[in-house]
């Protein structure tokens, strides 16, 4: 028995020796490499071979593993951390119009939001649509307001403006109303109305029906929807993202998933996509699904786009209704129980713990007819989850989608629901604590910044776009469990945790090179934070600067 015991011993040596005797394609070294792991273990240098991690450890014993045709890149002191995944992007639709938007992410003034949409009009010909299709906050800007219709026109005399704010308001120029053909309130689609001011007088501006009236407005070309994905996708590896969960949403017919693929065929996705379908047809949803799914399987796909299940409406009587009807609550049960017995995974939509439960008893009613286990079925938003749903959703294996809602609307939350509740909104170390999986993500664009260092800060700060801190320090996590929430976390969600989501041998080569250290750089800072060298499957996505010519 000994002399086996020294043969095998013997043998795993040589396997291992062997392995770290082949050549790396490329070695990190002299940095601060965060693992991310569960020990949360830092060391000097990484090494990649065919995409994948292959060793972590000191500068000098890896270096050890370079040859005359390895990459070898001098980090000189800087951090690296695992690629970032939001778990919440409306991604594929953002990038549709991203290449002939104005955008006003991170704005700190209305005075630098106009000045944006200037620049813009002094590029456009006349006539040309100037849209900002959100992502803003008027608690973003030092005046505390939103712009006026003086001061877009002031902006862009001569071209049609388009301004939403989420999906609840939109400022319109006087050239904009008239190539719409709305003349008169009975022109706005889905039920909308013009904004008055205290004298009864309209301010340009118009109240619900927003996203019928978004889809009033010219389309981007297919040309410029493909050129705008690509452009958009390479933004967010700027700001450290190599995956994302996209949920579908608003204005998201089949269609409109063809530039998406189309850049994929080209083998130009720089990041990785795992994207559920949104409902778009009131009343025949499972019908949708049964013919958008027969020749697309759950998992269809590879390693950089893949199908990941239905939602976040997943029925329409089920979205948004605080009050759903036996009828509602059947149709969605139907719907959902149809999605586990096809191993699909699925993702809803729900704000307000109070009502939750009707969605908790339908996902209950489906665990005792098909279990859910392993199906990694999630809730978006629930910003104000009590810690009994919470346990809920963890007996039935059910992850939480959590977004940075509360740093652009919280200011609005803290007048309606007081000081006490938007301490614990959202419950992120109840969450942890209760042991639910949660994913970090932001929602973005049309209502919120795409930028992860932004979420991040507000997940470790509390503090809204304005400044006014909001949730206690009792729901607040670590730097370091923060971050794991936006990578082993997120990848949770796109049944990737064993691939990526972490820095560790096998994993994928997911990584960026920061421009600060995350974990010691001030606090106020982190939201400043971007990658100089972002790559996926150790393949350069991004890189600027010193490392510019890598890519």
């Amino acid at each position: 028995m000994i002399g086996i015991a020294r043969t095998v011993a013997a043998l795993v040596f040589f396997c291992a020796a062997a392995a770290q005797a082949q050549h790396a394609d490329t070695v990190l070294y002299n940095g601060k490499i965060v693992t991310a792991d569960e020990r949360g273990s830092v060391h000097q240098a990484l090494a990649v071979r065919d995409g994948r991690i292959v060793a972590l450890g000191k500068s000098a014993e890896l270096r050890r593993l370079a040859d005359k045709s390895t990459r070898a890149i001098d980090l000189r002191g800087r951090t690296v951390i695992p690629g970032m995944i939001d778990v919440h992007m409306h991604a594929i639709r953002a990038g549709l119009s991203f290449a002939t938007e104005v955008h006003w992410f991170g704005a700190p003034s209305v005075a630098e939001a106009v000045g944006r949409l200037r620049k813009a009009a002094g590029a456009a010909k006349p006539g040309d649509w100037l849209v900002v299709a959100g992502g803003w906050t008027d608690e973003q800007f030092a005046e505390r307001r939103r712009p006026t219709q003086a001061e877009l026109i002031a902006a862009a005399p001569d071209n049609p403006v388009y301004v939403q704010w989420m999906y609840g308001w939109a400022m319109l120029t006087p050239l904009a109303y008239k190539a719409l053909h709305i003349n008169a309130e009975s022109d706005l689609p889905g039920g909308g109305k013009f904004e008055r001011d205290a004298a009864g007088n309209p301010t340009g501006a118009v109240v619900g029906g927003i996203v019928q009236l978004f889809d009033k407005l010219p389309q981007p070309s297919f040309a410029q929807k493909v050129e705008g994905t690509r452009r958009f996708f390479r933004e967010l590896n700027r700001v450290g993202l190599t995956g994302l969960s996209d949920p579908g949403g608003f204005n998201m017919s089949p269609d409109a998933y063809a530039p998406l693929f189309q850049v994929w065929r080209n083998r130009q996705l720089s990041l990785r996509v795992v994207y559920s379908y949104f409902s778009q047809k009131r009343g025949k949803e499972l019908e949708e699904f049964k013919e958008l799914t027969q020749l697309l399987p759950m998992g269809y796909g590879d390693d950089m786009l893949r199908f990941n299940g239905i939602g976040e409406r997943v029925t329409f009587g089920m979205y948004n209704n605080d009050k759903p009807s036996d009828a509602d609550k059947e149709q969605f049960y139907l719907a959902a129980k149809w999605a586990a017995e096809r191993g699909m995974t699925l993702t809803q939509h729900w704000h307000n713990d109070a009502s939750v439960g009707h969605l908790l008893d339908v996902f209950e009613r489906v665990n005792r007819e098909v279990p859910m286990t392993g199906l990694r079925w999630s809730i978006a938003h629930l910003n104000n989850a009590s810690e009994a749903t919470l346990v809920r959703m963890k007996s039935l294996g059910v992850g939480w989608s959590m977004q940075d809602a509360m740093y652009f609307d919280g200011e609005r939350e803290l007048k309606a629901k007081g000081e006490a509740a938007l301490k614990r909104m959202p419950p992120l170390r109840t969450a942890l604590k209760v042991g639910v999986i949660v994913g970090a993500g932001t929602d973005a664009h049309r209502v919120a910044n795409y930028n992860p260092f932004v979420a991040l800060r507000w997940m470790l700060d509390g503090k809204s776009a304005g400044g006014v801190a909001l949730r206690g320090p009792e729901e607040t996590p670590t730097r370091i469990e923060a971050l794991r929430m936006y990578t082993a976390g997120s990848a949770w969600f796109a049944h990737d945790d064993a691939r990526r989501g972490a820095l560790g041998v096998g994993k994928l080569a997911d990584l960026a090179v920061l421009n600060k250290d995350y974990l010691s750089v001030p606090l106020e800072e982190i939201g400043g934070l971007h990658s100089l060298l972002t790559m996926v499957g150790g393949r350069v996505v991004y890189a600027e600067g010193e490392y510019a010519k890598l890519e």
